[in-house]
């Protein structure tokens, strides 16, 4: 009789986990079903050194509110803000509490994206203490904000930062802000620059369902990166936008609903768009950003474009107006 109990409390520890898991909550659903439309901001702002100098201005959060927008995406690149035991800038440190401040007091719920991406990538080992001690600084900062605020772990993880680099400082990075926000929200998407080709790859922890899965999406490629300095479609011009493109997009974004179905995962669009700085009509780019768009939509994915200022640019500051066909294509459905 014995024997046969100790048999049955081993077979139940061992299922009562499987028992927990198979009715995870559904706290990223219910904020993944909060968010609609998005931008990045901030990213390449002179706010972050000198807040004289800033581009950006606080008026533009309800521009951005009034445009058709519900989210902002920040772009951090909070590394260049450490000293060298890896504490935070105070003084950046007030610039974003007044950003965060000003978003939500627009009604912008806010995504805080850490965008050290190449570093991270070149340099995983060297990464790794300032990561931790970035969100170590920022979770106990901001662990008492609304929902409303998100923390993205890391953008656009690549290179020497592969899938098994990238699963495993995820398991180091995760209990460090689960410490002092063991309720927020988080976003992670998967490796090689947030491909949807890598979402199998990504492991997360099977316990922790307040993770809102992200993918960035600029393909066709040598359609929405043609002209970039940066690429080597720099000199690659007048490419079109073709039906095929769009049946591409159609399938992509069905292989990714596909995959957050079988893993019970919400998803996030966090990036897309088509680079503004060539000769190819802006019909096109129209076109592509309400193909995503609706494609994005049509799963249930919240989006982000990239970006309101910059490159990819949505609003011209200098002139104070929105681009407006494409800001149309972005939200031609609302409401």
């Amino acid at each position: 009789m014995f024997r046969r109990l100790s048999r049955m409390l081993a077979c139940c520890a061992v299922m009562m986990p499987m028992v927990a898991n198979a009715a995870p909550t559904r706290d990223a659903f219910v904020t993944a079903a909060s968010l609609h439309r998005g931008v990045n901001v901030l990213g390449y702002d002179p706010l972050w050194q000198d807040p004289a100098r800033a581009r950006f201005q606080p008026r533009h959060f309800k521009i951005i509110r009034e445009g058709g927008f519900d989210f902002i995406r920040i772009v951090l690149q909070a590394f260049d803000h450490m000293d060298a035991a890896y504490r935070l800038d105070p003084k950046w440190l007030a610039t974003l509490d007044r950003v965060v401040k000003q978003a939500s007091d627009a009604g912008l719920a806010v995504i805080l994206d850490e965008h050290d991406f190449n570093n991270c990538s070149d340099a995983p080992l060297a990464c790794a203490p300032k990561l931790k001690a970035f969100w170590r600084q920022i979770s106990l900062r901001y662990r008492t904000a609304p929902s409303s605020v998100l923390f993205e772990v890391l953008n656009e993880p690549h290179g020497k930062l592969d899938a098994a680099g990238w699963n495993a400082l995820l398991a180091q990075v995760i209990p460090v802000i689960r410490e002092s926000n063991p309720k927020r929200t988080l976003v992670i998407g998967p490796t090689n620059w947030n491909s949807l080709s890598k979402l199998d790859a990504l492991e997360l922890p099977a316990n922790d369902r307040n993770i809102l899965v992200t993918f960035h999406y600029y393909e066709p490629f040598r359609f929405t990166h043609q002209g970039t300095p940066w690429t080597d479609y720099r000199d690659v011009h007048g490419v079109r936008l073709t039906p095929n493109d769009e049946a591409r997009i159609q399938a992509d974004f069905a292989t990714v609903a596909a995959w957050g179905k079988a893993h019970n995962r919400p998803v996030l669009l966090g990036e897309f768009a088509a680079y503004d700085k060539n000769d190819t009509p802006i019909a096109d780019r129209a076109r592509y950003a309400e193909t995503v768009r609706r494609a994005a939509e049509k799963h249930g994915f919240p989006w982000a474009y990239w970006q309101f200022d910059s490159d990819f640019v949505l609003y011209d500051i200098e002139g104070e107006h929105w681009i407006e066909p494409i800001r149309a294509a972005l939200v031609a459905d609302k409401g």
